[in-house]
């Protein structure tokens, strides 16, 4: 009896750090949106990615649309974390000027349009959250009127104190030379003593603004004067992905290039043209936008926010491979690059393609497909193939906890881009 006890309390234990674990890690990640909330828009002054990262003092643009227009009630939370996106030390007077747990006071309702919608915006700083005052991570949360979280969104606040010079290569071994892309970076700090940078600095890369990916676990090889340098080839190495498939929709009742036919039932259903796998093409250059979209119509009058209308866009997909176990999804960054059940593509052996059919608001979308494993983890060139050519966006960031510190600051960035790629 006692050695099935001891066994009994080791697998509850078990299940706790699992249990414990994967809620912790739930807390740090972003929380994703219900179905009825579409188009969440989240923007910094350059008013380009969805993941903002803005100077202090400068403003965030959060916009969303709530589609079971109620006009319901939306409040909004700041909170302030460490690197690895813990809930950082810092008490609400220590990072912002003001309060928060505001309601969002500014909407209004969709004009014109088949699908009623909600349309919610927030800016921040604002008259109630005065000022962010700390740099470092920040998440903004929405909650409904019950206290329950709607969905959070990341963001970051950089101070100017090192410059970040940052460039793309090829990888250096023949095995990936095709395939993947390096960043390689150095950071200068001539005005703030980094002491000890091994234990007190650590960087973050990110390719096209994408949180799902990043690099987090570089050191600084070695100093030279001012200069902390980082030239690693494997560490610091991206797959390089292919360019994002797009469809434009503007006009939401006539076809375009990548729109193969248009019907209308309750609302609008734009068919694409069918795709197909990339993984074994050349690579060919077709401009895209990195994942993201724009909502965008064909006449505005007066505000495309609640002008421009929903339709079901239908996505086909031919693949032949054998996928064992595994699961196409289509991915970008319509839905934050987020994998759930509404991206899954099913088999439809009558055409003998993978379908799906989102909900998306009238614009122009950049989209990809990806191969889902059993474990969660997302095969980003199985469909697509991975090619060194492909244009990718890449951003360093720069984070600093001084010994005995509270918390993380941001204290530089650097931006660069695959277009500029060399060998050496």
């Amino acid at each position: 009896g006692l050695k099935q006890a001891i066994m009994h309390k080791n697998i509850i234990i078990l299940f706790l750090f699992f249990y414990y674990h994967h809620s912790l890690i739930a807390q740090y990640a972003e929380h994703v949106a219900p179905e009825f909330i579409k188009t969440i828009q989240f923007l910094g002054s350059t008013k380009q990615s969805q993941l903002p990262i803005i100077r202090l003092g400068e403003k965030v643009y959060l916009s969303f649309d709530a589609l079971n227009g109620n006009e319901a009630d939306y409040y909004y939370k700041i909170t302030h974390h460490d690197f690895d996106w813990r809930l950082s030390d810092l008490t609400k007077g220590e990072y912002m000027d003001g309060f928060d747990d505001v309601r969002l006071y500014e909407y209004s309702n969709s004009f014109n349009t088949l699908k009623g919608y909600s349309h919610y915006t927030l800016k921040i700083p604002n008259r109630d959250t005065r000022k962010l005052t700390k740099s470092g991570n920040y998440m903004v949360s929405i909650y409904n009127d019950d206290g329950e979280l709607v969905f959070s969104k990341k963001f970051m606040i950089i101070e100017n104190k090192v410059t970040v010079a940052a460039s793309v290569k090829r990888a250096r071994n023949l095995e990936n030379i095709q395939t993947k892309q390096v960043v390689q970076f150095v950071i200068d700090s001539p005005n703030l003593i980094l002491t000890n940078p091994k234990e007190t600095v650590n960087t973050l890369i990110l390719q096209n603004s994408n949180l799902n990916t990043p690099i987090t676990n570089l050191k600084p090889q070695y100093t030279i004067g001012s200069q902390l340098i980082y030239r690693y080839d494997k560490e610091a190495s991206f797959d390089a992905g292919n360019e994002y498939l797009f469809f434009d929709n503007k006009d939401i009742r006539s076809g375009s290039s990548s729109i193969r036919k248009i019907d209308l039932t309750d609302i609008y259903n734009t068919y694409l043209y069918t795709n197909s796998a990339r993984f074994e093409r050349p690579y060919t250059y077709n401009p895209d936008i990195n994942g993201n979209y724009q909502i965008r119509i064909l006449y505005p009058t007066s505000d495309i926010s609640i002008e421009a209308d929903y339709a079901r866009i239908h996505f086909k997909l031919q693949y032949f491979e054998d996928l064992n176990d595994k699961e196409i999804h289509v991915y970008g960054n319509f839905n934050n690059y987020t994998i759930d059940e509404t991206t899954y593509m099913k088999y439809d052996s009558f055409s003998d393609t993978y379908t799906n059919q989102i909900l998306l608001k009238q614009g122009f979308y950049n989209y990809k497909y990806v191969v889902v494993n059993r474990d969660g983890t997302i095969d980003y060139g199985a469909i697509s193939g991975n090619y060194w050519q492909t244009e990718n966006d890449y951003t360093v960031l720069v984070y600093f906890r001084d010994l005995g510190a509270r918390y993380d600051r941001i204290i530089g960035m650097g931006k660069t881009n695959s277009s500029i790629i060399n060998n050496q």
